[in-house]
């Protein structure tokens, strides 16, 4: 049996989840507007209310949007760094955390951690998520520093993908930091040799990232990473230009790698890579603010034609954000996103990173019901109140997974 709701607005991406460029030519806004699905969760209709064939649900005042998907986050993990934040707006840096703190502290906070520590620290995170309308999302690994570490981690996401109602990728972060006690070139053939083809052999992953920076990973690392993932048969991610100018986003471009992330500090030529490749320019607005970093060219990956997707950054040391909501507010904000700009980046552009396009992100026939009721009459209201939780209802396959206290 059919069920449907109308709403006194329903917006939308068109097309797969590839829309690049400024602008909002790639947005469906039905006012008012409708959507139904099958009992298997299927969207069977989107358009006006009178084309509808079955009674529907009226949502006088509220918007219905596609479920916003989370395309970069680090998730699992356990316990936060709050006072690591709070050194840096004393002046710390970064990258003088970088060798007691930081990625290193996570590791040992999950090296002593019991399975069941971590999944109980993390179920709340997942359901934060979704009570802010997060219906896809990614977990990674990072955290581990070891071989069976890293797998664990992954073993891990996969239990939380499991139980979640989301869909959930698993990403493994294969190279993140260089473990303690061990030389950067050994640790990252040990990721290649060992850590990638055995967690492709197991099934625990679906893509690889590695992170390009002065206090991480280089260029010849990326190239290896990417050359064992291509092996392994993942795609390639990146963390790239985030604290310095590296060349990343543009050798990521040149690798095929399916996104290039944070991109503080591209070059011009990382800004044109990206606008005339497949790389998907994944940016975090709130790890930007929280660092009090430069934000990116945001404009100019626009103007060059990028596809551009928002994500959280989800993570305890530089960004405690489970909201996709307040991503798109302080994307909006500090980088200059239009509202619709941010709609597409955080739902149809955000699926297409994870491989999940088109049955995610966009609302349309044939992609699964994933969709979140919103307060206010346009999507514009979800940056205009930072802070505030705007969605009044969660939907996932055609279910209510999560409803606001009194409804719609």
């Amino acid at each position: 049996m059919e069920r449907a709701v109308a709403a006194t607005a329903v917006v939308t991406p068109r097309g797969p989840g590839t829309l690049r460029g400024s602008g909002a030519p790639g947005v469906l806004e039905l006012r008012p507007g409708a959507v139904a699905w099958d009992e298997d969760g299927t969207i069977t209709y989107v358009g006006p209310p009178e084309g509808l064939g079955v009674e529907a649900e009226w949502l006088e005042g509220r918007t219905v949007a596609p479920g916003f998907v989370d395309c970069h986050t680090h998730l699992p993990f356990v316990g936060w760094r709050a006072d690591e934040f709070e050194a840096r707006l004393a002046g710390t840096t970064y990258r003088d955390q970088a060798g007691g703190g930081g990625i290193r502290r996570s590791a040992r906070m999950l090296r002593a951690a019991s399975d069941e520590e971590v999944l109980d620290f993390c179920r709340p995170l997942l359901a934060e998520m979704l009570a802010h309308g997060t219906t896809a999302l990614e977990l990674k690994t990072g955290y581990g520093l070891s071989v069976e570490a890293e797998l664990r981690q992954a073993r891990l996401a996969r239990r939380l993908a499991s139980e979640a109602p989301q869909t959930c990728v698993v990403t493994l972060l294969a190279c993140h930091a260089v473990p303690e006690g061990v030389d950067r070139p050994s640790w990252v053939r040990a990721a290649c040799e060992e850590l990638i083809p055995a967690a492709a052999a197991e099934g625990l992953v679906d893509a690889v990232d590695v992170w390009v920076e002065d206090v991480a990973f280089t260029l010849a690392d990326l190239e290896a990473v990417a050359a064992a993932a291509a092996s392994a048969g993942l795609p390639l991610r990146c963390h790239a230009d985030q604290l310095s100018p590296s060349g990343a986003a543009e050798a990521a471009a040149a690798l095929g790698a399916r996104s290039a992330d944070h991109l503080n500090h591209v070059s011009r030529q990382g800004v044109a890579a990206l606008g005339a490749g497949t790389t998907a320019a994944v940016l975090m607005p709130t790890s930007t603010l929280l660092l009090r970093a430069p934000p990116p060219p945001v404009g100019e990956l626009l103007d060059a034609g990028a596809l551009v997707a928002l994500a959280t950054d989800c993570n305890p040391g530089t960004s405690p954000v489970a909201s996709m909501p307040e991503a798109v507010a302080i994307g909006c904000a500090l980088y200059g996103l239009s509202p619709n700009e941010a709609l597409v980046a955080a739902t149809a552009n955000a699926a297409w990173v994870l491989g999940l396009a088109p049955a995610h992100g966009t609302l349309a026939p044939g992609a699964r019901a994933d969709l979140v009721v919103l307060e206010g009459d346009a999507f514009r209201h979800v940056p205009y109140r930072p802070g505030h939780d705007p969605v009044i209802r969660t939907v996932i396959g055609g279910e209510v997974a999560w409803e606001r206290e009194g409804g719609c």
